[in-house]
């Protein structure tokens, strides 16, 4: 059995052993919990260790025939795209296990789909059939809407729930509608991705189904990563769920919808491709730009951060429009780092939420003196949204930067800097609200974390300053996969040397 499969099974197993324990049995809930979160970490950085980067080809590779009729099989498989997603997936996923000690009712309901959200993450990343794929996407995203709905907070928590689901349901439906006509117009009883590559390398689809089945992907998978103008869902749904929904789902799900279009929509239909990349890079704008208007303007916090991580997303599509090896090399980069600042601003968020009992920025200040150590991991947080050097997504948004520079329009790649420097202002204002300047209420009696609840916030640091000091440690193995992908999907443009990823590092 490969790794990946073990992987795999470990969190349905959990949440299997959390059913079996009576419902007043809260401990021990928390113990099976954390301990499946664990090890699923340990699990991960064994894969991770083990990969052999450099090559193409997949790893820890585990392949069974399941419905030879229309060809479902199960296949999973790692290789330099996604072994970097499975390891960040596992260290968010753990450290959303230890963030959820505040959550007090319906304790074993809560880790059962907080598990169950986990293992269809871990599933979606390592799947290379399309079925599966798409299958434990959606098994990911239907128990966050439960979550945000039972367990949420604010006034507006019903009408988060409704808007997400609403949004998240018909994006899924666009896309398998897309992944449906690819299966259809492909001409092969496939749904693997590994042969469909294969098939359509040696006889392509005809442009005019590209031009139909590329939208319904871009559009489908953009409304779940939350691509402008489809977008306004993401905020307020966040802002409204519990912290560990809002760190799994900012951290980890949103990188499913980009990680499926790099996999199947970018190499599979390059016609397509061309044809929507102007329209792409003008709508990554709108991630850039407006919602990082939008974040300046935002007094509570967990609507800053929502606006900001939508943000960020702008710059993955921007990389993707770029159609480079350093841009695209970027975004994956930035899906990876993404993930652990997203996970460690909401972690944070819901600490100040829960301990001060607001998010409202005009009612915190000083607390880098109240809460030293919360203080401070805010302002690494924030300052690693801001892209300092020495944090994951420097290496990650530099590299998309100069693969735009080479290949999109000029204003482009300004209004890009600029939204740099938009997100620089919002995150330092909020910085200087948050953690410095006088008390604005007396937060004495709160106390800094101690030191268990100081586990999710370390192990989160560790992993964006590793990735910040280190990038290379994922680059050298997303490389050569992306440059196999930009000749697929743009084979008359000259593919960018290696070197010049290397020379951003």
């Amino acid at each position: 059995m490969s790794p990946l499969t073990s992987l795999l099974l470990t969190p349905f197993l959990g949440a299997l052993l959390i059913a079996i324990v009576p419902g007043n049995y809260r401990v021990v809930h928390r113990a099976l919990a954390l301990f499946t979160g664990l090890l699923m970490l340990l699990q991960a950085l064994v894969i991770f260790a083990g990969f052999q980067g450099g090559g193409t080809g997949l790893q820890f590779e585990q392949f069974a025939e399941w419905i030879p009729s229309v060809g479902l099989n199960y296949h999973v498989g790692v290789d330099g795209l996604n072994v970097g997603l499975v390891l960040m997936a596992a260290i968010v996923s753990f450290a959303a296990i230890c963030a959820a000690w505040e959550v007090e009712r319906q304790v074993k309901l809560f880790y059962l789909l907080l598990l169950l959200t986990t293992g269809g993450a871990i599933g979606a990343f390592i799947s290379l059939d399309l079925f599966f794929l798409y299958f434990f996407n959606e098994l990911a995203l239907v128990p966050t809407f439960l979550m945000i709905g039972i367990w949420g907070r604010g006034e507006q928590r019903n009408y988060a729930t409704f808007q997400i689901t609403l949004y998240l349901t018909l994006g899924a439906l666009v896309a398998l509608t897309g992944l449906i006509a690819l299966y259809v117009t492909s001409g092969v009883n496939t749904l693997d991705v590994v042969a469909l590559k294969a098939v359509l390398a040696e006889k392509p689809l005809a442009e005019s189904a590209q031009k139909l089945i590329f939208p319904l992907l871009l559009l489908g998978f953009g409304t779940l990563v939350g691509l402008w103008p489809f977008h306004s869902w993401a905020a307020p749904g966040y802002a409204a769920a519990p912290t560990p929904t809002a760190m799994m789902h900012a951290g980890v799900l949103k990188k499913v919808g980009l990680y499926v279009l790099i996999r199947v929509a970018w190499p599979f239909m390059p016609v397509g491709v061309q044809e929507w990349l102007p329209a792409l890079a003008l709508l990554c704008l709108g991630n850039i730009l407006y919602c990082g208007w939008v974040a300046m303007r935002q007094r509570d916090l967990a609507l800053l951060l929502g606006n900001s991580s939508l943000a960020h997303m702008g710059f993955c599509f921007l990389g993707l429009a770029s159609l480079s090896v350093v841009g695209i090399t970027g975004v994956v980069l930035i899906m990876a780092a993404h993930g652990l600042l997203a996970a460690l601003s909401f972690a944070l968020n819901g600490y100040l939420h829960t301990r001060c009992g607001t998010t409202d920025m005009d009612k915190l200040g000083g607390l880098l003196r109240q809460m030293p150590f919360i203080g401070t991991a805010i302002v690494m947080a924030f300052m690693a949204g801001c892209g300092l050097p020495g944090f994951a997504n420097f290496p990650g948004e530099l590299s998309v930067m100069f693969g735009a520079w080479k290949t999109l329009p000029w204003f482009v790649v300004a209004a890009a800097w600029g939204g740099l420097v938009i997100g620089g202002v919002y995150m330092l204002r909020a910085i200087r609200a948050v953690v410095h300047g006088p008390a604005k209420a007396d937060f004495n009696h709160v106390g800094d974390a101690n030191y268990w609840r100081r586990l999710p916030f370390l192990v989160l640091l560790a992993a964006l300053i590793w990735f910040g000091i280190r990038p290379d440690s994922l680059a050298t193995s997303i490389q050569p996969v992306v440059a196999e992908i930009v000749k697929s999907a743009a084979p008359t443009q000259p593919t960018p040397a290696p070197a010049a990823v290397a020379a951003t590092h």
